[in-house]
């Protein structure tokens, strides 16, 4: 499970634009940005899916609304090609002010979907950061995206805007919006592209044809890469095909991308919890390399349910300690241990014999083992679970000793 934080950053007019920071576990690999399809927002499925699965696979992903869409500040209207190009530099200067540990969030990788394909093969050249892009479904040329106004471009150049119907909703299209397509989505600017290119698009595409993937394809150059999103609509709105695009993306961003870093206090055994923006609970974990999130459940107000809540940590501790040394005994004596599993729960009760004492902590542990195992060899695991690292501290006492910095 990746973490999720909601973010907001200003745009290029002082406007607020509305993201979601998908923050990856264990390795960092990079940062990336998800620029959505023309008139969607940061919430599609696309979007959504594409940046978790990145995530899960070690890149830091902003999806953000552009400009008067989502939960973005600004009217759409006002928008242009331009101005989206400007938003994308915006998430771009956010992103590189950001930290993940130790590491700089600056951006390596732009994605893009529809439309928003087109701005970052064009925002690209003018974030000196990027060294990689990913369209999917995009258009190559100002052409292929004023169709969709139909009769309503003679209009908008004449009046300076018109509301058109895009996807069964309305929309009203500035002027600006067009002149900028006109003048920056051309093959010169797929030509200057300066950074390894990765064009995925479905060839049953109704809405952006297979051709443009095409004409993008012929005029980049090397190093470029195709790959066909067989069977897919344009939305990707099938779980499996938004799944394929991020796990091809993150295949593929390997050659292109800075080696790998693991995220790391500077001393081993440290711990680093932090406080998220979301919910009133919520918290992020730096343990070594790892990143996990510990929060409440939705039950109690203020709780998200985003992670584990205080003290499953704990029992997640113990039992993991009690199936190691468990597996490390057996293997050192030879037994045909062939799987462990340890349940727990924590509890607060009285003692039977002594009630005035106020409730204890109590844990409850059950083990499960697997093999070919004798009652002599269960009953000495049994014993050894006790002495495990864990349970020891925990039934010796620990002394936390706390200092302000």
């Amino acid at each position: 499970m990746s973490i999720i934080q909601d973010v907001s950053f200003a745009g290029p007019l002082g406007q607020q634009l509305a993201g979601k920071l998908h923050l990856p576990q264990g390795s960092y690999r990079g940062a990336a940005i998800f620029a959505h399809c023309f008139t969607c927002s940061k919430e599609t499925l696309a979007a959504s899916r594409i940046a978790a699965g990145l995530a899960r696979a070690g890149l830091a992903v902003l999806r953000f609304d552009f400009t008067g869409l989502g939960r973005s500040e600004g009217a759409f209207s006002d928008s242009s090609f331009a101005s989206n190009i400007e938003d994308l530099k915006a998430a771009a200067q956010f992103m590189a002010a950001e930290k993940f540990g130790t590491h700089s969030l600056a951006p390596h990788l732009l994605i893009g979907h529809s439309l928003g394909g087109a701005a970052v093969l064009v925002a690209a050249s003018e974030i000196g950061t990027i060294s990689a892009v990913a369209t999917i479904g995009a258009p190559s040329f100002a052409g292929h995206v004023l169709h969709l106004f139909d009769q309503a471009v003679e209009e908008i150049e004449a009046s300076g805007q018109a509301e058109v119907h895009i996807g069964g909703r309305p929309f009203v299209v500035g002027a600006g919006m067009v002149q900028d397509l006109k003048a920056r989505m051309t093959a010169k600017h797929i030509a200057d592209l300066r950074c390894d290119l990765l064009v995925l698009h479905s060839p049953i595409d109704s809405i952006v044809g297979i051709e443009n993937a095409a004409e993008i394809f012929a005029h980049a150059k090397h190093p470029k890469s195709f790959v066909s999103l067989d069977k897919a609509n344009h939305l990707l709105t099938d779980a499996g095909d938004a799944n394929f695009a991020a796990e091809v993306i993150s295949s593929w961003a390997q050659r292109c991308l800075p080696r790998a870093e693991k995220l790391s206090l500077s001393k081993e055994g440290d711990v680093l919890v932090s406080a998220s923006p979301d919910g009133d609970f919520a918290h992020d974990i730096l343990a070594g390399s790892y990143l996990m999130r510990a929060d409440e459940p939705d039950t109690v107000p203020g709780g998200l349910d985003s992670g584990p809540p205080p003290y499953d940590f704990l029992l997640a501790g113990l039992g993991a300690c009690t199936a190691m040394t468990l597996r490390l005994y057996a293997r050192h004596k030879g037994w045909p241990l062939d799987d462990v599993a340890v349940q727990l729960r924590h509890k607060k009760d009285y003692l039977e014999d002594n009630k005035q004492a106020g409730k204890l902590d109590f844990i409850d542990r059950t083990i499960f083992l697997k093999g070919d195992l004798d009652d002599d060899m269960r009953r000495r695991l049994l014993e050894i679970a006790d002495k495990c690292p864990v349970h020891k501290s925990l039934e010796a006492g620990i002394q936390v000793t706390t200092s302000l910095s």
